[in-house]
């Protein structure tokens, strides 16, 4: 095989409580990329829809981590990549993560697979601070692994799999604003109260046991950020607004996907999403700022290799 066509997911990072740690795959939406063997040496972009992205391997996301791993292997070939943009740069649901995993995901799958989850997440990490200004695994990991997933550890790499409720869902909503990761950082606190920290590890220790349990009213009770939401919602316009109509609507929990504007909600059920849907978009179809909305079951498989 020279040549393979893959779908990489979108994700949502943080989920609440699990800040930089905890994440989740889609599966109704994220980008398309092909990958394929050529006896040029190296690695090379060769075309780009969707968004303008560079073309230099060094300064696109996917080329960074693709010569991460690439510089491991002692070939006499080299790899094109063609990227199929779906994920919007900046919205918040891992768009630099799709792109960092599909080509070393690629490239892994044409050559036998050599290299286990946790090797291609670490080749990742290296494409993904090239957005993010530093490595973080919480949108690479439920990309490659699927489902929910937790960071233990960057060095040396851990990843966890947690398992999913079998009729969990998500409804996320995408003001189409710009809010930069690094910026997102940037306005974090540097010190907590101690307070604040034991809330925050119970909220996340019990949203844990929750998932393993497939307890949907103790991921309701579980689903709150005391540290950081409380700042980045700052940078959503509406954002309390969504939170409290998508919560009257029977939402499990609502939260600030990764660095955001994107806003996420866990519901029970399909119903349950479409009518936070509704709920969600009531907000923002009354303002002038335009939207994308999805509704996504919790994807458990993961990135995967597309028919041809």
């Amino acid at each position: 095989m020279n040549e393979i066509r893959i779908f990489s997911p979108a994700t949502v990072a943080n989920v609440s409580c699990g800040f930089d740690v905890l994440g989740f795959c889609l599966n109704t939406v994220g980008d398309e990329m092909v990958i394929r063997k050529t006896n040029k040496k190296g690695i090379h972009i060769t075309k780009i829809e969707g968004f303008d992205l560079p073309y230099e391997t060094e300064l696109n996301v996917a080329g960074v981590s693709a010569l991460a791993m690439y510089k491991t292997l002692e070939v006499e070939f080299g790899f094109e990549i063609e990227i199929y943009k779906k994920v919007k740069p900046g919205s918040g649901i891992g768009s630099s993560a799709a792109s960092a995993v599909g080509s070393v995901f690629g490239m892994n799958e044409l050559m036998g697979r050599p290299f286990n989850k946790t090797q291609l997440t670490e080749f990742a990490i290296k494409g993904e601070a090239i957005a993010s200004k530093c490595e973080h695994a919480d949108n690479l990991a439920p990309a490659i692994f699927g489902g929910f997933t937790l960071v233990k550890s960057i060095a040396p790499l851990e990843i966890l799999e947690i398992p999913s409720p079998e009729d969990l869902y998500a409804t996320i909503i995408h003001p189409q604003i710009e809010v930069k990761t690094s910026e997102a950082r940037a306005i974090l606190p540097k010190e907590v109260p101690l307070n604040d920290a034991i809330m925050q590890w119970a909220n996340f220790g019990s949203l844990i046991h929750a998932l393993h349990t497939s307890n949907y009213d103790l991921i309701k009770n579980s689903l709150h950020d005391v540290i950081v939401e409380p700042y980045r919602s700052q940078l959503i316009p509406y954002f309390n607004e969504v939170k409290n109509e998508a919560l009257i609507a029977g939402s499990l929990g609502c939260g600030i996907s990764g660095s955001g504007p994107s806003i996420f909600t866990l519901n029970k059920g399909i119903e349950m999403a479409k009518n936070v849907k509704v709920a969600m978009e009531n907000i923002y179809s009354k303002t002038n700022i335009k939207y994308d909305i999805i509704v996504s079951k919790i994807n458990k498989e993961g990135i995967k290799i597309l028919k041809p």
